[in-house]
């Protein structure tokens, strides 16, 4: 799907890199990696630092355009965010050099994003990169009206988007508490107290309901202190922010224990952009594995958590010749 019947097919110089790139069997530049999710977009992207001078000379302008664009700014927009900390340097793939770049931005700024790739030309090109997420499906008709650019798609990648995560949280947070951010809503998580708002199983039992082995502390009902009316009335914005927080967590806990039983191991990897910036959740986690599994689960936690699915995708453009 690189070229379609008809189209332009550039320069002799990028002829020549198209020989060169299939005689290495890797495709051509530039190499991107796409994870269109519910609430962010992630972006991972190669950039290229053994250039010779001959490819430097040969390299068309759009291409030039893209590349300094994203390396030199760190913002892009009001919205888009280059994670600088993350970035890995020094990065060999497919024998080239480079520095590895990771971007994100809200899914909302999708049609600003093609535009851009419209206005730097990337349908002159002629390359493919690969999406992951539903946004990939659903945007497809776009990328290809607006910038003719082949798009394909890493379904292996997906496994649910359906369970709660860190959209839920932030719009609850934002229907709850009025804030504008995730940044925002974590910060008044930090600051609240969830067991004004969640009903404990000591405050149904008295104390720990050992028949069952569950300890007084542990949640009997998310949100079920809430059904008193004093009670609504006793609780500040950062409680409900805290108490969302928890409700997610323990979701995202319980059905990675019951899948990690299930599938007899002993150690779990949580990645997603519901952790980013998010230790009350990851320090939740740890514990409740722990705990519940008696020490014999154990969670783990990754810098990059919410740019796996990009690099998978970007992983996916490297096999294709």
């Amino acid at each position: 799907r690189r070229d379609r019947p008809g189209s332009y097919s550039g320069p002799a110089s990028v002829s020549r890199q198209r020989l060169e790139s299939l005689r290495k069997k890797r495709p051509l530049f530039p190499w991107f990696g796409l994870d269109i999710g519910g609430t962010l977009v992630k972006l991972v992207y190669f950039e290229p630092k053994d250039i010779t001078a001959e490819e430097e000379e040969e390299e068309v302008e759009s291409l030039k355009s893209i590349r300094k664009y994203l390396t030199s700014n760190v913002a892009y927009g009001s919205t888009g965010i280059r994670d600088v900390h993350l970035e890995l340097k020094d990065l060999t793939l497919c024998g080239r050099k480079g520095n590895l770049h990771f971007i994100r931005f809200p899914t909302h700024d999708m049609p600003a994003f093609i535009q851009m790739g419209r206005d730097k030309n990337f349908s002159s090109l002629h390359t493919v990169f690969c999406a992951t997420g539903g946004g990939a499906y659903k945007f497809e008709q776009d990328f290809l009206t607006e910038n003719e650019m082949p798009v394909n798609y890493n379904t292996l990648l997906f496994i649910s988007n359906h369970s709660l995560g860190g959209g839920t949280f932030y719009g609850l947070c934002c229907l709850l508490t009025g804030c504008t951010t995730f940044e925002e809503a974590l910060e008044m998580a930090s600051r609240g107290d969830s067991t004004k708002v969640d009903k404990l199983v000591r405050d149904i039992y008295g104390g720990d309901y050992e028949r069952f082995g569950l300890p007084g502390w542990a949640v009997a009902s998310s949100f079920g202190n809430m059904m008193s009316k004093e009670k609504r009335e006793a609780v500040s914005k950062e409680d409900l922010a805290r108490a969302a927080l928890i409700t997610i967590t323990n979701n995202i806990g319980s059905i990675a224990r019951m899948c990690a039983l299930n599938e007899n191991i002993n150690q779990v990897v949580f990645v997603g952009n519901f952790l980013r910036i998010n230790t009350i959740a990851m320090q939740l986690l740890a514990y409740a594995l722990d705990y519940w599994s008696k020490g014999q689960l154990k969670a783990l936690f990754s810098e990059h958590e919410g740019y796996f699915g990009a690099v998978g995708a970007l992983l996916e453009l490297l096999k294709i010749p």
